[in-house]
């Protein structure tokens, strides 16, 4: 991430390109949500606390 976003409002992680992997992220209230930008704000959303959200970034598990 190259910035911070701000907090309580989605916005489209910049790991994702233009027309493929569309993942949108909220940072807020103590934990992070992630959700399918193509779907919608009425897809599913997948939901994390910040502690499991850091450790998953810390894992850098997509670079595997």
């Amino acid at each position: 991430m190259k910035k911070l976003p701000q907090t309580g409002q989605w916005y489209k992680s910049s790991r994702s390109d233009a027309a493929k992997q569309c993942v949108e992220v909220y940072l807020g209230d103590g934990r992070v949500g992630v959700r399918d930008s193509k779907a919608g704000p009425r897809g599913p959303e997948l939901w994390f606390s910040d502690g499991d959200w850091r450790t998953f970034l810390a894992s850098r598990v997509w670079e595997r």
